[in-house]
């Protein structure tokens, strides 16, 4: 069984951009995908520029691949695997994320 926490209303989140959430210690940053109900979360640590800012990058997409333009380096991160499009060695966690009556909900 999963436990999920409550992290904002989805209409806390603008489309195209991402928030950025304390959970269990762990800043996570939560990306919504034009104004739909499809969200995104991973770690808001950028491993390159060695800080949290993945939460203020550039949301668009690269071919079909939803992606997160750290506002640091520029890198590239798939906002559904957490890989980095640049550096396939390296990649940031990926957290499960869901909305429920306009809930943001995060396991």
């Amino acid at each position: 069984m999963t436990d999920w926490t409550t992290v904002c209303q989805l209409t806390d989140i603008d489309p195209d951009t991402g928030v950025c959430a304390l959970v269990n210690g762990e800043q996570v940053a939560v990306f919504r995908w034009g104004n739909s109900e499809t969200l995104y979360a991973i770690n808001n640590f950028d491993p390159f520029g060695k800080a949290n800012v993945l939460s203020r990058g550039i949301v668009g997409s690269i071919g079909e691949r939803p992606v997160v333009a750290s506002p640091l380096y520029k890198q590239h991160f798939d906002l559904s695997t957490g890989e980095c499009l640049e550096d396939d060695s390296v990649a940031v966690k990926r957290y499960q994320v869901k909305v429920e009556g306009g809930t943001v909900l995060l396991a």
